[in-house]
Parts: C-alpha cells; sequence; structure tokens
C-alpha cells in the first residue's frame, strides 16, 4: 500500500509496509498514482498518462523500480503473520492506573462521563494500586522498563495513593529487575508547592490539560459551579513547567467543531510559553453540536496544514502529532492493530477490573 498527498508544493508517497517515505517529482508522482501494484507493467502506465511522453515515463518507471527492488515501494506485508505471533504473547510494559474515578471539573466534552467513567465516583485504595504493580512486573516478561500512567478521572484527588504506589515500585526495581518510569495527567486545579514539587521529583512526565485560548478552554472545561478553569489552572501550569527542568511534559488539549480553528489554541498555549503541545479531536457521539463530524474533515485537514507552515516559520515549539520517527517509524503493533490496547497495554480500574484501555472502562 502506498499513500500519496502533496503538501507545501512537495509530492510525498509513503509505503505503509516499509515505512519508507520519498519525495518525487511531477512525473514520478503521477507514475505511483497510475501503478495499482508493484508489477502494472510501464505500458499500462503511460495509458493512463497520455500528458506525459513516454521517454518520461520510462526514467521515472525506471526509478521506482528500483525503490521496488529494495523494498521500499510498494513492499509486501509479510511481517505481519510472524508479527501477529509475537503480539499474541506480547508481555505488558505499560499500565494506566485509574488511582481517580472521580474529578473536580465537569468538562462537558468528557469522554469518561465527568469522570466517574458511568460506573460511580470512587477513588483506588492502596492495596488496589500495589496489587497492580505486582501484576504488570509478573506480566511484563524480560522487558525491564515499565511505564505507569497515574490517570483519571482526575488522579491529584488520590494523591496519597499515588505517592503510596510509586513508593512500592520502587521498593520492588531491584528484586525485580524492573525499572519504572511514571507518567500522571493531571487538570491542574488541585496543584499547590508541594505537589508540584512531588510531581517535579517523582514523575518522568506529566500531561496538563489545556484546551488553548481561554474563551475556548472555559466553553467546556468548567468547574461543578459552571465557572472556568483557565484562569485557576495556567499559573499552576507555568509554576510546574519553570521548575520541571528538562524533565518531560506536554500541555494537553482537545478541539470540537466549536473550534475548528484550533491552530489558535496551540499558537495561544505556545504564547503562554509551553513549548510541548498536543491538542487532539474529540471523542464524541453525532447527537452532540460539539462533535466532529466527516463534512468538518476538509477544514481540520486545512488546519493541519496552516499548522505546520506556522511551525515551520517560528520552530519555537513541538506539536505532538507532527513527530514522527522517519528512520523507523511506529512499532510493529501500532502498525498491525493502530495502537498497543490490550497487548502492550492495559487499564486497571479503582476496583481492580483490567480493560484494553482507558477508552474501553465502564463499556462491558
Amino acid at each position: 500500500m502506498v499513500h500519496t498527498f502533496s503538501l507545501l508544493g512537495q509530492n510525498i508517497a509513503v509505503d505503509v509496509n516499509s515505512g519508507a517515505v520519498h519525495i518525487l517529482d511531477d512525473t514520478a508522482y503521477a507514475v505511483v498514482q497510475a501503478m495499482e501494484n508493484k508489477t502494472t507493467p510501464l505500458d499500462a502506465v503511460c495509458e493512463k498518462l497520455p500528458q506525459y511522453s513516454r521517454a518520461a515515463l520510462e526514467e521515472s518507471y525506471r526509478e521506482l523500480q528500483e525503490l521496488i527492488a529494495r523494498g521500499e515501494l510498494f513492499a509486501d506485508a509479510d511481517y505481519i503473520d510472524p508479527a501477529m505471533a509475537v503480539i499474541r504473547n506480547a508481555p505488558i510494559k505499560a499500565l494506566c492506573l485509574h488511582v481517580s474515578h472521580d474529578c473536580n471539573l465537569r468538562c462537558k466534552y468528557c469522554f469518561a462521563s465527568t469522570g466517574d467513567f458511568g460506573t460511580g465516583r470512587l477513588l483506588m485504595d492502596a492495596d488496589t494500586a500495589k496489587a497492580a504493580i505486582d501484576f504488570v512486573i509478573e506480566r511484563s516478561g524480560a522487558r525491564r522498563n515499565i511505564e505507569i500512567d497515574f490517570f483519571g478521572g482526575e488522579p491529584l484527588m488520590a494523591m496519597d495513593v499515588v505517592k503510596e504506589t510509586v513508593a512500592y515500585a520502587r521498593s520492588r526495581e531491584a528484586e525485580s529487575g524492573k525499572h519504572f518510569r511514571f507518567t500522571i495527567t493531571t487538570n491542574g486545579v488541585l496543584l499547590d508547592d508541594d505537589t508540584i514539587d512531588y510531581i517535579n521529583r517523582e514523575m518522568d512526565n506529566c500531561v496538563l490539560s489545556l484546551d488553548g485560548r481561554k474563551e475556548v478552554n472555559d466553553r467546556f472545561r468548567v468547574s461543578p459551579n459552571g465557572k472556568g478553569s483557565y484562569d485557576v489552572i495556567v499559573p499552576k501550569f507555568k509554576k510546574l513547567v519553570a521548575e520541571r527542568g528538562d524533565k518531560d511534559f506536554y500541555l494537553r488539549g482537545t478541539f470540537t467543531r466549536k473550534n475548528l480553528d484550533f491552530a489558535k489554541d496551540v499558537l495561544a498555549i505556545a504564547d503562554e510559553g509551553f513549548r510541548q503541545i498536543s491538542v487532539e479531536p474529540v471523542s464524541a457521539e453525532d447527537q452532540y453540536d460539539y462533535a466532529l463530524r466527516e463534512e468538518d474533515l476538509p477544514a481540520i485537514c486545512a488546519e493541519y496544514e496552516k499548522l505546520a507552515q506556522i511551525m515551520m516559520d517560528r520552530r519555537d515549539f513541538n506539536f505532538f502529532h507532527f513527530n514522527v520517527d522517519l528512520s523507523q517509524g511506529p512499532c510493529v503493533i501500532k502498525r498491525i492493530r493502530g495502537c498497543g490496547a490490550g497487548c502492550e497495554y492495559v487499564a486497571i480500574t479503582p476496583e481492580g477490573d483490567i480493560y484494553p484501555c482507558h477508552q474501553f472502562v465502564g463499556k462491558e
């Protein structure tokens, strides 16, 4: 499979199976699009492209055949069967630990039913959290590095359990031969000096929830009394990031049908001094007026293109979804299945139930 597209004056062909990315001139680009597979004969290509001379098509076709011979174009998917055998027995490498099925915000678009995932408001106890650490150690096989993401709801509502879990995991590292890497996702409302110090000391990464412009953020990300959260959380996020040094973090926002001009929200976050940014599409059913629809795709694609150009011009912030490893591409599980849910990654609820990922919690 070859995916072709043009962007900012460049003709690009992505060979899905090999992961190779090619920038092509107009003739070679037309030839790739005219080829149904790697065995498409030159005569068939010439018949589809009468606007080009045969000599020009022959030259491009010959160059493309060299890429095909190297397995970089129209590559076979011969990795799938052996990879599936590995996937079926893949050890767990990441755990989403739902320490809180409660939240102190009532975000209107929340996929988790404002924090309780439709199952009732509950905090995880320390025994369940420790059992989850034991579980991932047992099921991680020969893997040394294990990721733990403290998630909710709002995990800062269970900060005592977070601290006890981190201490317990660290206590098991030496005898288990494992190394734990911790992440926490927070809306920031409960951040104070002590919590900021703890997060910056113990969390290898932190995800800070902010939708961008104040009016955009406060349309959806509101407290139980309906008041917007922007003025409460932004100063706290700035303090956390200023004291974090070179440790990882990113600001994570959501765009909806109400702000299809979301590049402005990315820039609003960057202009507040935050350099690591992710703004992602809302997950919502069509019945909601903020849900994205198929008819919105042209506007969304145009906005991503606009954002890419702005990034190249400014070069003072990173946008998570534009970070692509062109040397290796995504791991084989993501290439085959789209993500590692239920394979290398699972989510555990406050009750101790196990789900393929946080998006499945409460969906029996």
